[in-house]
């Protein structure tokens, strides 16, 4: 902020998290357009309502997003091996080139304890109890670990991902990043790491005060509230 302000405009206001502030709008006042452009399948909220605190891994890599169907299978199987519950948001045109596809021996193993769905409402499911964990490409952050408190595993690609997964896992301690070229074994250990392990329990300790200087920055006298008045 500071470099941007002394080359661009004398005056720069950061307003964020988005969403928190998008929250204080009367609802029938959205309620025409609503703020996501994907139809939510609601089904899984029903799912995670069935599972333990802090139990779900949630994965969602964004509506932009696009990928190898190698990495999809590496990724795939390295949640499949953590054994962790998981909801994983697949859009149809993930893979480059063509439809995502997941083996059958991936469905049969991860029937029990994995649900897949095209999209969900976002807030609701990082908000919900029952996620203990969000891996994503997305790095916006409008919403995420800072309003809903919930650690992450990030895997940039491009843009401002890149500064925003330095700041996430080497600045701010929320988070931990999945290599470039992903491998199932690796994605392994950085989901048992982020659910169970000792670096797991320190992130989730700094989404916590995170998620509370987000919520004092959004109050109608903090920061960001102020700013956006300006």
């Amino acid at each position: 902020m500071d470099v941007l302000s002394s080359m661009l405009i004398p005056s720069l206001d950061a307003i964020g998290p988005i969403q928190l502030l998008l929250n204080q709008i009367p609802e029938d006042s959205l309620s025409p357009i609503g703020h996501n452009l994907w139809k939510e399948e609601t089904e899984c909220l029903q799912w995670l309502n069935s599972k333990a605190p802090n139990s779900v891994v949630y994965v969602n890599f964004g509506s932009v997003a696009v990928m190898t169907q190698q990495h999809l299978l590496e990724f795939g199987g390295g949640l499949a091996n953590s054994k962790f519950h998981f909801f994983w948001v697949i859009m149809p045109d993930l893979v480059v080139g063509e439809s995502a596809y997941l083996p059958p021996e991936f469905v049969g193993e991860t029937k029990e304890r994995g649900l897949i769905a095209s999209w969900c409402p976002q807030e609701q499911v990082l908000n919900h109890p029952s996620v203990g964990g969000f891996n994503t490409q997305r790095l916006e952050f409008n919403h995420g670990e800072s309003t809903a408190g919930v650690p992450m595993i990030c895997w940039p690609f491009f843009a401002n991902q890149r500064t925003n997964c330095y700041y996430t896992c080497n600045e701010w301690g929320s988070g931990t990043e999945n290599d470039n070229d992903v491998k199932r074994d690796e994605v392994e250990m950085l989901v048992r790491e982020l659910m169970e392990g000792e670096k797991g329990k320190k992130m989730k300790k700094k989404v916590k005060e995170w998620k509370k200087l987000a919520k004092n920055a959004t109050d109608p006298h903090g920061s960001s509230s102020i700013n956006l008045d300006n």
